[in-house]
């Protein structure tokens, strides 16, 4: 393992079906590419059918990336993935210890741009 400079784990919680929207403002902002988890909510506002507690779906996404880019990432969701939007984004950044096979962003023309 190779200690990790400047890298930034960047989670991203959004509604089911964003998470897709999310990976490509990654990759806008700079980052090589991105993890979708799916999840569920398990907060106190729970939905009730017939009975049967329905959580809210979620989606995660993981991305690691430089501390630069990761500033951009989190502007971008804020600005058009936030609390404020569909998707009720929520967004954090935690620090890189270390890291093994972290790839480098391709260039341009090999990304078939």
């Amino acid at each position: 393992m190779e200690k990790a400079n400047d890298l930034k784990a960047i989670y991203v919680i959004v509604n089911a079906s964003f998470a897709d929207d999310v990976v490509d403002m990654t990759r806008r902002a700079g980052a090589s590419g991105a993890t979708i988890i799916n999840a569920r909510g398990a907060g106190p506002v729970q939905q009730e059918i017939f009975g049967i507690s329905i959580d809210a779906e979620k989606e995660m996404v993981l991305c690691i990336a430089d501390g630069e880019v990761a500033e951009r990432i989190i502007a971008a969701v804020k600005e058009k993935a936030g609390s404020n939007s569909p998707a009720n984004g929520f967004c954090f950044i935690m620090p890189v210890e270390r890291a093994t096979s972290v790839s480098k962003p391709l260039p341009q023309a090999r990304q078939g741009k």
